[in-house]
């Protein structure tokens, strides 16, 4: 899981960012650890009021654990996680809070520790924390047999397109994808070779060439939104001044709205208008689905969870009544009966325990199952949206070229097929460098691994010998159900309310 930490201060905002359902279908606060408070906006302002004694202003350590979309990962798996970064960094036995955060059918978790030791009052050194966190989260995809980004591999092959908070805000002001912007802007550099021929890539994809007020040469789109073509190039100034010239020839800002409003707006808007009003009767639509069943799913959890507790209460119950009391009670004492039953119940409440937390784990997994297949309409219905409108921009161009008496220019796609492009033999020898180098990571590991003292194993619970026939493992769909209609064994769940 890719993980990404932070030292910070902020108690209150941090709060509110947790506990945010706006953009978060489901919120859960998984733990409240070392804090008188036990919510999380107490929680927080106990640690800053325990700062209030230091000179540390950033007296919290934030870290965002992001498992892989497609993968099924239980809260186990975030807890052994989280234990691994508290061994590396020095946080072992402060202060946290734990939340999980669901949206658009995937499941990640936010962990905020207090960096205050309340015995010293000092606050804990946090050295080269984001080498230690890259290392946990390559010990993750190890562990768990995921497959490990390219970027996590080797830096060096990390995806060109990553933005910054800064570049996607600006993106979502103008409406748009920030990684969709800076994949058209370094599409439209890698076929172009002068400023002529970029600045003829960039309308086609939508955007207008011109010089910035402090950035030197920007891309503006249609919706009057500058961005920096370094910035979005990943590249240097000068780089970019060596191809493009000195920007000064260019329009400014100005210019380029008033040329866009006289030119191309009033032309291009109504056919933008229409796309993007069929577009969002049908994403709403979509979003109608997503909000219902976001009901239905808050609904099950709260069903489930009060089934697992009433079912916790009566065994707790049960286990409590196998003590007896009075005289006979002092003869179980005296004889270590009862010391007998005390390990039996915590042995037992250990076993509910993990069977309370693998019932729940198997109704989340359903229902992000459930959510991934709704999110995946939405994605294409996005995507489709996107495609007319990059369509649009780039007929526009064209007929712009034929009315001022110029050829008919050759389709986008038809020129870039032209262009040399690797050749598949060296991207399959780039990916089979990097399963050699996951390979050897993964060698390490386990050679790591032998070194390490294992505890002995539990003692496992006799099983009747015999040939046992396997029971067929029900799909995804017929669990979800099963838990909807409250059809299901004892030891499966939790007797659900109706």
């Amino acid at each position: 899981m890719i993980l990404k930490g932070s030292q910070r201060g902020g108690a209150k905002q941090l709060a509110l960012h947790l506990m945010k359902t706006e953009e978060n279908e489901h919120v859960e606060i998984h733990e409240v650890r070392g804090f008188l408070a036990d919510d999380v906006l107490g929680a927080l302002r106990e640690a800053e009021a325990i700062s209030q004694g230091t000179k540390c202003r950033q007296f919290l350590f934030s870290v965002s654990l992001n498992p892989p979309q497609t993968e099924t990962v239980s809260v186990k798996t975030f807890e052994n996680a989280l234990a691994s970064i508290e061994e590396r960094t020095g946080l072992s036995g402060q202060p946290r809070i734990v939340v999980f955060h669901e949206k658009e059918g995937r499941r990640h978790c936010h962990a905020v520790w207090s960096r205050i030791d309340p015995e010293t009052m000092t606050a804990k050194p946090l050295p080269y924390f984001k080498n230690k966190l890259q290392e946990v989260s390559r010990q993750q995809y190890l562990e768990n047999g995921w497959r490990m980004p390219p970027g996590l591999i080797d830096k060096r092959n990390r995806d060109p397109r990553n933005f910054t908070l800064a570049e996607w805000q600006q993106a979502k002001r103008a409406g748009r994808n920030a990684g969709e912007i800076k994949s058209l802007i370094q599409e439209a550099w890698s076929i172009s070779d002068s400023k002529g021929s970029f600045a003829h890539a960039l309308k086609e994809r939508g955007f207008y060439l011109a010089k910035g007020d402090r950035r030197g040469h920007i891309a503006m789109s249609f919706d009057g939104e500058p961005f920096s073509v370094p910035r979005m190039l990943g590249q240097k100034t000068r780089d970019v001044r060596a191809r493009l010239g000195d920007p000064k020839d260019l329009p400014s800002i100005e210019d380029a709205r008033k040329h866009m409003a006289s030119d191309y707006l009033p032309k291009i808007q109504k056919y933008v208008g229409d796309i993007r009003q069929k577009a969002k009767a049908h994403i709403n639509k979509i979003e109608a689905d997503r909000r219902r069943l976001q009901a239905e799913h808050a609904t099950e959890r709260k069903r489930i969870d009060d089934g697992i507790r009433k079912r916790s209460e009566r065994e707790q119950r049960e286990r409590a009544e196998r003590f007896r009391k009075g005289m006979l009670g002092l003869w179980d004492r005296l004889s270590g009966k009862h010391k007998a039953l005390e390990k039996q119940n915590q042995m037992e409440a250990l076993w509910a325990l993990e069977r309370d937390r693998r019932q729940r784990d198997a109704m989340v997994a359903a229902q992000l199952q459930e959510r991934r297949g709704l999110q995946e309409r939405l994605k294409a219905a996005r995507e489709r949206r996107d495609t007319l409108l990059l369509k649009l921009y780039r007929d526009y161009a064209n007929y712009r070229d034929m009315k001022r008496g110029a050829p008919p220019s050759r389709p986008a796609a038809q020129r870039e097929q032209t262009q040399a492009q690797p050749k598949p033999i060296q991207k399959s020898a780039a990916r089979n460098t990097l399963d050699r180098k996951q390979e050897a990571l993964k060698q390490q590991f386990r050679q790591n691994a032998q070194n390490v003292a294992l505890p002995a194993e539990p003692p496992k619970p006799a099983v009747a010998t015999g040939p046992v026939k396997a029971p067929s493992k029900p799909s995804t769909r017929d669990r979800l159900n099963r838990l909807r209609r409250g059809d299901h064994n004892r030891s499966d769940g939790p007797d659900l309310e109706r």
